[in-house]
């Protein structure tokens, strides 16, 4: 059975052997626009559109190339029709049946968009911006190098060679047994969460520029930590979130209209093993 995805797909295939480059689409498209008549009757832009709006983004973006090739398949789409009518499928049990699928589908997208619509307001939609910036406030982040030795006693050497006047960076690269001695222990910036609690304290009590007077031990070893940098971290502006906050309140707006309506109804749902013939048995 040809779906109508396998007819796209064909036609799909096809545009790759269509003849190209062709006229360029207009600028301003005026949706009710005739583009063809199937005896006597019109055929709008509108219907042009919809089709290539079901091809892959490729072809969409290639609309001007593809557009005679695309009016020509509406035509060929129409004379289906009408010889699928001529035929007497307008009666047909399976057209009916296939009629009343897309109905179905078609009543549950529309009342689900229009449920949502309601809720997921512009609105809405800044409470929840607001909802954040007040349980996200903004955070301090810092960057720090620092030097992880295997013992205290290495660790306490290393601070007085600084004290001495050593650079940080050169003794990182000779001293540090961490990752980051190759660049010299730098650590780049990071908030308090994002390190453990004993090296975010100790880095916490620092200013930059200073190193620390005395290791702070961790699980991966002695730390010597140096501050070079402290600075807030902006908030995110609103533009930068309503995309997300729209999909994630449109999201748990879907979830809490269709938890109403089960909670409305007498809902049943079998076990496997009673659900359809050849189900697998559940087991205990």
């Amino acid at each position: 059975m040809l779906t109508p995805r396998v007819l796209l797909t064909a036609f799909a295939a096809a545009l790759l052997l269509a003849p190209g480059p062709l006229a360029a689409q207009e600028p301003d498209i005026d949706e009710n626009q005739v583009v063809a008549r199937v005896d006597g009757e019109d055929i709008l832009m509108i219907e042009v559109l919809k089709l290539a709006a079901n091809l892959p983004p490729q072809y969409q973006n290639q609309f001007g190339q593809i557009y005679p090739l695309l009016v020509r398949r509406v035509v060929d789409f129409r004379l289906a029709g009408k010889a699928g009518r001529a035929d007497g499928l307008g009666e047909d049990e399976e057209v009916k049946a296939r009629i009343a699928e897309a109905e179905d589908r078609a009543i549950r997208e529309v009342y689900l968009e229009r449920k949502i619509e309601a809720r997921v307001t512009d609105d809405a939609i800044r409470q929840a911006y607001a909802k954040f910036l007040e349980e996200n406030p903004p955070k301090s982040e810092q960057q720090a190098s620092h030097i992880l030795l295997k013992t205290e006693e290495e660790a306490r050497e290393v601070i007085v060679k600084l004290n001495d006047g050593a650079e940080f960076a050169e003794l990182a690269k000779e001293s540090s047994t961490g990752p980051s001695a190759a660049q010299g222990g730098d650590l780049g910036y990071f908030t308090a969460d994002q390190m453990v609690p004993e090296f975010s304290t100790a880095a916490a009590g620092l200013q930059p520029g200073e190193h620390s007077k005395e290791p702070t031990q961790t699980q991966f070893g002695w730390h010597v930590i140096k501050v070079v940098d402290r600075r807030e971290v902006a908030q995110p502006a609103f533009a930068e979130m309503e995309s997300q906050l729209r999909e994630d309140m449109s999201r748990d707006a879907v979830e809490a209209i269709l938890g109403d309506l089960r909670d409305g109804a007498d809902v049943e749902i079998l076990p496997a093993g009673e659900a359809a013939p050849g189900a697998p048995e559940t087991t205990q």
